[in-house]
């Protein structure tokens, strides 16, 4: 990696300086759009007492689950358990550290990491367990929290193309969580289905702009379908 060029040759490379106790940010909504060749390096790498946020933690055996069944997640922020068996588990046992966090609340918190804001009052969660322990204030009758922001040391996140300067396109609804997350990350690796030359890739369909990405990496996917529906 040199300049402005941001491909690195392998996921060993991509997650170098990424140590047990830190706070990675992960893209993904369920098994759409994740990380998932980060993910298994992380798991492969051994690095533990992580916290990790994610709008869910995969499913048993596959994305971030494979993490729970290593014991390598401290603390899990997210918006649901979704159909994950180990996290539910995990959390009813006490053995995991869970900050369930409405979804848009979630994704707010990762914008205003990214944008350099700290904290933000929001109408969601007043009145429920989620307001315990947090500021109160009243604008125009309505009665708000404060919630602070979230930035991570690492951001691990799913693209669809990128370019030699890390600018990346996401594809449809796999976009989700990880504009998001890559912006929101000390440092942002994204892995793509496709690494193209400067120039490809059309300046006002890029999602998310290389200044925020550090490195990026080509794989391949297996493109899992979290809850397969068909006829009888």
């Amino acid at each position: 990696m040199a300049g402005l060029d941001k491909r690195v040759g392998s996921y060993e490379e991509a997650l170098a300086g990424l140590e047990s106790g830190m706070t990675l940010l992960s893209g993904g909504f369920g098994l759409c759009g994740i990380p998932e060749n980060l993910i298994a390096e992380i798991q492969r790498r051994g690095v533990r007492e992580l916290t990790v946020v994610s709008n869910n933690c995969g499913v048993d055996g596959f994305g971030l689950g494979v993490l729970l069944e290593d014991r390598q997640i401290r603390k899990m922020i997210a918006s649901y358990v979704g159909e994950n068996a180990l996290f539910e588990r995990q959390l009813l046992d006490g053995e995991l550290e869970v900050e369930l966090t409405p979804q848009g609340t979630l994704a707010e918190k990762l914008r205003a990491g990214g944008a350099g804001i700290p904290a933000f009052f929001t109408a969601t969660g007043y009145g429920t367990p989620v307001a315990e322990g947090k500021e109160v204030r009243e604008f125009n009758g309505r009665h708000y929290i404060l919630e602070p922001a979230i930035t991570g040391d690492f951001a691990i996140v799913k693209g669809w193309k990128a370019d030699h300067y890390g600018n990346v396109i996401y594809r449809h609804t796999a976009q989700n969580f990880n504009p998001l997350v890559a912006s929101a990350g000390r440092i942002t690796v994204v892995e793509v289905e496709e690494i193209v030359a400067p120039g490809e890739l059309d300046p006002t369909q890029i999602h998310t702009p290389g200044i925020y990405v550090d490195r990026v990496i080509q794989g391949r996917f297996e493109k899992r379908i979290e809850k397969r529906t068909v006829r009888s």
